[in-house]
């Protein structure tokens, strides 16, 4: 009798372990399930946010979209940076004695009637690379290795020479640009500056990024 009760309580006890583990079993699944559903909801919660954060203006610039610039505050000789498509442009106001400079000299320059086409639309390809000669408009990356030169508009300054009569200067391997982004013989850099499509939407306002189809 004893031994039958043994028997009996063991395979009572066996079956409610047997209950016990597939319970836990199951709470484990949920336990996961839902551990996996609030990082999932963290995550999106987290990415919200951050697109939110930019603005559609600031999105668009990121997709390459024009972007437009104030000019009427620049002062004669002054250069402002603006951001298309990840890359600075530079637009310098040129004075008077700056555009004269640019028809002096231009044997020093390797490529001064600006024939490599693929460095400026068909409307900058003139001497001072630009619609309205004041205002000249550059991505202001060296065709070297990508580097930002410097705007140098000084004249023969100590560490250029005598001949320097203001441009755009890479200090990290000395190429050398005139005052309308031209490439000066014997430097590193290869080619012109690059000038971006841009068209005027006003006296004072130009979109650089685009050009109403002018230079297909």
């Amino acid at each position: 009798m004893s031994a039958t009760l043994d028997n009996n309580q063991s395979a009572s006890t066996q079956k409610g372990a047997i209950k016990t583990d597939s319970v836990n079993k199951k709470k484990r699944r949920f336990l996961i399930a839902a551990t996996s559903a609030l990082g999932a909801a963290g995550a999106a919660a987290m990415v919200v946010p951050f697109l939110s954060a930019m603005s559609p203006s600031e999105r668009a610039k990121a997709a390459g979209a024009p972007v437009e610039a104030d000019l009427g505050a620049v002062a004669p000789g002054q250069l402002i940076r603006v951001e298309w498509r990840g890359k600075p442009v530079w637009i310098v106001r040129r004075t008077e004695d700056m555009l004269a400079s640019l028809s002096e000299d231009n044997g020093r320059l390797r490529d001064p009637a600006s024939e490599i086409e693929t460095q400026q639309p068909e409307y900058a390809k003139n001497e001072h690379r630009s619609i309205k000669p004041e205002y000249l408009i550059l991505i202001g990356i060296c065709t070297h290795l990508g580097c930002s030169p410097t705007y140098r508009p000084d004249i023969a300054p100590a560490d250029l020479g005598a001949n320097w009569k203001g441009g755009f200067y890479c200090p990290c391997h000395g190429s050398r640009f005139d005052l309308a982004g031209r490439v000066v013989k014997n430097v590193p850099a290869p080619t012109n500056l690059v000038v971006p499509p841009h068209m005027y939407l006003s006296d004072t306002r130009v979109l650089v990024g685009e050009d109403g189809g002018a230079s297909a």
